[in-house]
């Protein structure tokens, strides 16, 4: 029964491991993947992109008033140092040189990134592109808008830090205390943890501590 239950704790901890790196891929861009780790990387990488972004419009929008045509504007985004936004302008161009239409271009863009911000650009370039808009002072409100709405997420990061610092010292407790306890009580410990009532208290403890870190990253969670 002992081994039994040591072997039904491996097995679960190694099925999270599995589905937590699952579809992570070791290059760079979009992993594309349903495991944790690869949400989170993408997670990251669309926000590195969504900060950027301000800049590469307000790169974009010189470009356009010195005279460049919509592709240089791109390109003038592309040379940039700042991966990943200079990346993706740069598969956009590569895209855009191969024959592919301009609206499947951005569509593309947009669908790969799947950022809200980025989606506004493309909407604002595709309209502006069939009715002859002014699309430098479209770049100009859409870049404020953006800017404003990332104070917004900020201010709203640093009201909920508490909680964000309660769930974490609230999941750690308990594994705090069980090391501890462990150090100073080898004899007691050990072989409770490798009894059956043992393997699962520590299981059903490392289940409830994800359930009430899921439960309290939803509210701490705030869509701006």
């Amino acid at each position: 029964m002992i081994w039994a239950a040591v072997s039904l704790f491996a097995l679960s901890a190694a099925l999270f491991a599995w589905y937590a790196v699952s579809s992570v891929e070791i290059k760079r861009g979009w992993q594309r993947g349903n495991g944790i780790i690869a949400r989170y990387l993408d997670a990251k990488r669309r926000e590195k992109f969504n900060m950027q972004l301000p800049d590469a419009i307000d790169t974009m929008t010189n470009a356009l008033r010195a005279g460049f045509s919509v592709s240089q504007a791109f390109e003038s985004v592309a040379k940039l140092d700042m991966p990943p936004v200079s990346e993706e302008f740069g598969i956009l161009l590569s895209q855009l040189k191969i024959g592919m239409k301009f609206e499947e271009a951005l569509d593309s863009l947009s669908s790969r990134v799947g950022s809200d911000d980025l989606a506004l650009v493309a909407t604002a370039l595709v309209i502006s592109r069939r009715t002859g808009g002014n699309v430098t002072e479209i770049f100009d409100k859409i870049a404020e808008t953006i800017r404003g709405r990332m104070r917004v997420e900020r201010k709203v990061k640093s009201l909920t830090a508490q909680g964000r610092f309660q769930g974490i010292v609230i999941s750690i407790l308990p594994v705090a205390l069980a090391a501890i306890l462990t150090v100073v009580k080898p004899q007691m410990m050990i072989p409770f943890f490798f009894s059956v009532t043992g393997a699962l208290s520590v299981l059903a403890t490392i289940s409830l501590i994800a359930i009430g870190w899921m439960m309290i990253r939803r509210i701490i969670k705030i869509d701006v």
